[in-house]
């Protein structure tokens, strides 16, 4: 399938809806408190019919970021950067530990640790996870520059930049673009469409919503590159890969998307306009309580007596550092004084709600209160940390799923591409892939539950050394094994070997296949 012809509407007219929604998505992953104004700007609204800025023009109440900014004094309102938090959380969950890539031969295996190591692959992985969990998806994608490194680059598109194409639940091709400039009206795309064994890249010049004209990718110095790893062969825009498949994946981030459904594109974990709205509250409850707090500074109401003049046209001031001030002729019960005015904050209040509105705007996105330090914070052991964030660990292996299938892909074709370009010649294979625990046991409750086990001669030495050191292979946990034996005195001859089964035997008695021991 070609790129997209001159003047074609962008974004394409069935992705518009999904992207329009990630871009309020966007604005709440930012923090941004002015994407969050603009975002939530509602077009067709006459905000000068609005009455005192509490409805709009309709009569329906505006919400917190609905609001009009006040004309001519500050936007007093806060934010909560809670939705930072659930996608850093959702990360962590998935790669707090690198997973495990596992590959039959030892030289893919060395080649590819090699690649993830230079790489940086886990940061890559906890990057694209975040935006996953904020935009609904993500795309990673291996390329190449031989300029800056033997071997394959890996990198995350983020999914508001990406459009994938599938055919019966299988990715077919994916679109990548991305505004490279913005002058005015005008706007430079640059579209990088992945078919299997090809890609194809293509510059074009329009407007906000529509493409434009197509013009040469040496129009700008970050495409001009591109045009010198073009096919001399080839129509003008492809890049030959050698991959078999294609040369990135699409990960959503879960399914299905309740807004749009039938779309493959994933949800973000807030889509939810209920959740959305517990963030909004949040934010006006953080708004109400700095208020609180602001309103609360001690104020002096002074009497005009008390008040120096500072002369004409000047003003007055009050000196509150001044000791003796001139007598005034009132009244003993007249109330003729100093004012001392501090206003109560309301601190549990504001507490309380604070705390409501968080819990069940996490547990609306699928994870435990416990994720996010709500609850009991008191030490406690990885089991009971599991049992205790049990929904966050469900959504982990729902979300892990989406991930397993396509980092074998992934990885396949970083090797296919690393064999193509040169760099190496290992056997390209797809590996088995295992995710690392989200919880660390802790050192002292595995030393008290083998104490425990091995008080109740239930454990082997062998397993005792497994549940130990979990990451050792069979190779090492024996070695481990012989030598702790050994150390505790533990470790006996084989008994056919030392003739324990009596005369005769090999070792006692009379030897196996020679003469009689002296004595005999």
């Amino acid at each position: 399938m070609p790129l997209p012809e001159n003047n074609t509407a962008w974004p394409p007219p069935q992705y518009a809806a999904e992207l329009q929604d990630m871009r309020i998505d966007d604005a709440w992953y930012s923090g941004d408190r002015t994407k969050l104004r603009t975002v939530y700007a509602l077009q067709g609204y006459d905000h000068a019919a609005a009455s005192n800025g509490i409805r709009d023009d309709r009569g329906r109440p505006w919400r917190f970021w609905e609001r009009p900014r006040p004309v001519g004094a500050r936007d007093g309102r806060l934010h909560v950067p809670l939705a930072e938090d659930i996608a850093a959380t959702s990360a962590a969950l998935l790669f707090s530990e690198p997973p495990t890539f596992t590959f039959e031969l030892t030289e893919t295996q060395d080649r590819w640790q090699e690649i993830a190591d230079e790489s940086g692959l886990n940061n890559i992985l906890r990057e694209a996870a975040e935006v996953s969990a904020a935009l609904g998806g993500v795309c990673l994608r291996t390329t190449w520059n031989k300029d800056l490194a033997k071997r394959p680059l890996p990198t995350a598109v983020h999914a508001d930049g990406v459009l994938p194409e599938y055919q019966f639940g299988v990715l077919t091709g994916i679109t990548l673009w991305r505004e490279v400039a913005r002058n005015g009206g005008t706007v430079l795309r640059h579209l990088e469409r992945h078919e299997p064994g090809v890609v194809l890249h293509g510059l074009y010049e329009g407007t906000l919503d529509n493409l434009g004209q197509r013009v040469p990718l040496t129009e700008d110095t970050t495409t001009e590159p591109i045009a010198a790893e073009l096919d001399a062969d080839g129509p003008g825009d492809t890049i030959t890969t050698g991959v078999k498949g294609l040369a990135c994946v699409y990960i959503p981030n879960i399914r299905p998307n309740r807004k749009h459904r039938g779309s493959m594109l994933g949800r973000s974990d807030w889509q939810s306009d209920g959740i959305r709205d517990h963030f909004m509250s949040l934010d006006e409850v953080y708004t109400s309580w700095m208020r609180d707090i602001r309103l609360a500074k001690s104020r002096i109401i002074a009497p005009e007596q008390f008040l120096t003049d500072l002369g004409p046209g000047k003003g007055a001031h009050f000196d509150d550092d001044q000791d003796v001030w001139t007598g005034i002729k009132a009244p003993p019960t007249g109330g003729e004084g100093l004012t001392l005015n501090q206003f109560t904050i309301r601190v549990d209040e504001h507490e309380r709600s604070w705390n409501a509105l968080t819990r069940q705007a996490v547990q609306a996105a699928g994870y435990s209160a416990q994720s996010f330090g709500l609850g009991d914070t008191t030490a406690v052991t990885a089991t009971e940390v599991v049992a205790r964030e049990r929904k966050s660990m469900i959504l982990r292996d729902q979300k892990s799923g989406y991930w397993l299938p396509e980092l074998g892909a992934f990885a396949e074709a970083m090797l296919q591409m690393d064999t193509v370009l040169g760099f190496s010649r290992v056997t390209v294979e797809r590996p088995r892939i295992q995710f690392g625990d989200s919880v660390s046991e802790d050192p002292k409750s595995v030393a008290e539950t083998i104490s425990l086990l091995a008080q109740a001669q239930a454990i082997s030495t062998e397993a005792k050394v497994r549940m130990r050191n979990p990451e050792l292979d069979d190779t090492a946990v024996r070695e481990e094994t012989d030598r702790i034996l050994k150390e505790t005195g533990q470790m006996v001859n084989d008994p056919t070997e030392t003739g324990a089964e009596g005369p005769g035997a090999p070792g006692f008695g009379r030897k196996a296949g020679g003469e009689q021991p002296k004595g005999a």
